[in-house]
């Protein structure tokens, strides 16, 4: 408590009152200031995140120099994750385009992890190719819209949905065989199950520096209903066949066993058959057996030592 006299009280009263009236106003302020700032920092823009460019994104691993890629994809926003295996050397070396296969179901294709087939990779290297895996649009990490849809089973448009993958495919090469250690002629793209048939359709747009043509098991609608050697609509994959044969310039090689629960002997068959009457040069190859479903040898340890022959007298032919 302070004791003066009372004009001196009189002039501490107000200035009591002035220090009080200070504080509040400083209060509101720095309340106002900080409402002021919030509402401006929410009205600025957010910086976007840099989008990732297209390129290796990891360093070189192992004996077969695997490393991750983004790779164009033919869809604008879209990098497809691709695994990349390498010979050592600055090359230029050819390319070979593995291709993955699919399901019509999103679910699932969402849940898709990265294409591995990792013992046919390490073949291909051994014998002096670059070896690409891009994971397509619509699957797994890779995003993007699935441009691969073949609609209902009993009026499937598998040649449509061939091409909406081939795609893909061609904008991969086309990314692929500008760099520095990859050859622009001498491709050879592949696939198993729906990639091989994905070959096909890219065969069948007749691209330059096009070599070859290897197709592990390809097709589309098999083991419909999970059921198998049930096929949705096997009269027009045979057609879609023979439709991409016309196209096409360059030799093929189909590799099928006796037990592919998805494309049994007499429709591989049939396919390759169409194909060649159409003008297509394919050899067809049905092998016995393999495993409990020869329908995944091309991604089976093992499988190499039954397909791996005759890749390699396909490829010294078509040098």
């Amino acid at each position: 408590m302070w004791i003066t006299p009372i004009g001196e009280r009189e002039s501490l009263v107000a200035v009591e009152e002035f220090v009080r009236t200070q504080r509040i106003w400083g209060g509101f302020c720095c309340v106002f200031g900080a409402v002021t700032l919030v509402v401006f920092l929410a009205c600025v823009p957010a910086v976007p995140r840099a989008a990732p460019l297209a390129g290796a994104q990891t360093s070189q691993e192992g004996t077969f120099h695997r490393q991750l890629w983004l790779v164009p994809s033919g869809e604008d926003g879209v990098l497809m994750r691709t695994t990349v295996y390498r010979p050592p050397g600055a090359g230029p070396f050819p390319l070979l385009l593995m291709n993955h296969g699919t399901t019509q179901n999103a679910e699932r294709r969402r849940a898709l992890p990265a294409p591995a087939f990792e013992t046919l990779s390490q073949w291909f290297v051994r014998r002096g190719f670059v070896v690409a895996l891009p994971q397509r649009p619509g699957h797994g990490e890779t995003g993007g819209a699935y441009r691969e849809d073949q609609g209902g089973c009993d009026d499937a448009d598998f040649a449509g949905a061939g091409r909406g993958a081939a795609e893909s495919i061609a904008a991969a090469v086309a990314y692929l065989t500008q760099q520095r250690f990859i050859r622009r002629t001498g491709v050879v793209v592949a696939g198993q199950s729906a990639g091989g048939w994905a070959a096909l359709a890219m065969a069948s747009r007749a691209p330059a520096g096009l070599r070859a043509v290897i197709d592990f098991a390809g097709g589309l609608g098999g083991r419909a209903f999970d059921r198998p050697d049930n096929n949705c609509a096997a009269d027009r994959l045979i057609a879609a066949a023979a439709d991409y044969a016309r196209g096409s310039r360059v030799p093929s090689l189909w590799i099928y066993t006796e037990n592919d629960s998805y494309f049994p002997p007499r429709l591989s068959r049939a396919m390759a058959e169409a194909y060649r009457a159409a003008g297509g040069q394919v050899e067809y190859a049905l092998l016995p057996a393999f495993g409990a479903d020869g329908h995944f040898m091309a991604d089976t340890d093992g499988g190499e030592s039954v397909w791996g022959p005759l890749v390699e007298r396909f490829l010294a032919k078509v040098r």
